[in-house]
Parts: C-alpha cells; structure tokens; sequence
C-alpha cells in the first residue's frame, strides 16, 4: 500500500519480535474491554497494522504504545457502533407509523434492499455521511470528487431511497429536517 514502509529484513524482524512479545498482553487489554471474539479480533489487527505501518515509531517499551493504538481503535469503533445505532433510529424513524404489519426484522430487510437498490456511488454517498459522521466537505475528499458534486451525488442519493422505501412527501421531509 501506498505510504507503507519497504518491507525489508529489520522491518520484518522488529514486527516479529513486538508481535511475540506483545500479542498476549494486548489481546487481554482489548478482550477486558470489549467482550465478544469478533471484535478483539478486529481490534487486534487494526492494532497490529498500525505497529506494522509505524514499526520506526514504535519505541523499545512497545507495549504502553500498544495499548494506546488499541485503546484509539476500541475508541472508534464505540463511535462507530453509536453512529450505525443512531442511523439504525433515524431510518426507522422513516418508516410508516402505525402497527407494522411484518416482523422487525423484514422492515430491516427493506432498508438493504432499498439501500442495495441504488447505484454504488449514491450508497456509498449515504453510508459515508450516515454511518461515518462524515460532512459532506470531508465525504467528498474521501470520494476524490468536488464537495459541490458529493453533495448532489448525497441529494439525488436521498431522494432515491425515500422513493425506494415509499415514504410519504411529509415522512420525507421529517427526515431531511432531522439532519
């Protein structure tokens, strides 16, 4: 990847010998504080490529370095979960009031489908902007593209899925006003 260190034999060397001596002692700290497999498991890797990416910054202690990088990963996959479940509100929030006629889980199942209904790009506008907090000024540096055009790419995004999900024009509106 662009950006990573050469790979070379002290590179490798130096990894081998954080990783043997660490590896223990950081899974502990990330499982005591995030409970399921999945997750440690997650973590752990994101931990580990950062100290593979950032092998010369990494200081002869590594282990409090270490458990920094895991605790900033543990950090933002909090946020992450509290963005998706916050996404997860405003999109239910969508939906029709009154007694819903299917279980919980298909309505779950229409927001995929709506969602899978639009093009990658509009998907791809939505989910930056709803489930990674970005603004649209910083969706569009991840995109490459001019704020001004992730922003209609965002617009015609969002009224796809309204039209996808059959909300009524006042539903609609509710949900652009909750932005």
């Amino acid at each position: 990847m662009a950006g990573d260190p050469p790979i070379d034999v002290e590179h490798r060397t130096r990894f081998d010998a954080l990783f043997d001596r660490h590896y223990a002692a950081v899974r502990a700290y990330v499982a005591r504080r995030s409970g399921t497999t999945g997750v440690v498991d997650d973590v752990l890797s994101e931990t580990f490529l950062v100290a593979w990416r950032r092998i010369d910054s990494v200081p002869a202690d590594g282990l409090p370095w270490l458990l920094g990088v895991a605790r900033r990963v543990l950090a933002n996959q909090r946020r992450g979960e509290v963005r998706r479940g916050a996404l997860v509100e405003l999109l239910a929030g969508m939906l029709p009031r009154g007694p819903i006629a299917e279980p919980a889980g298909e309505v779950f199942g229409e927001l995929a489908d709506a969602l899978a209904a639009l093009s990658p790009r509009e998907r791809e506008a939505l989910l930056l902007v709803a489930w990674e907090g970005l603004d649209p000024q910083r969706a569009a540096r991840v995109v490459g593209c001019a704020p001004a055009a992730f922003r209609a790419r965002l617009y015609r995004a969002r009224r796809r899925l309204v039209a996808q999900l059959e909300l009524t024009p006042d539903e609609a509106r509710l949900t652009e006003e909750a932005r």
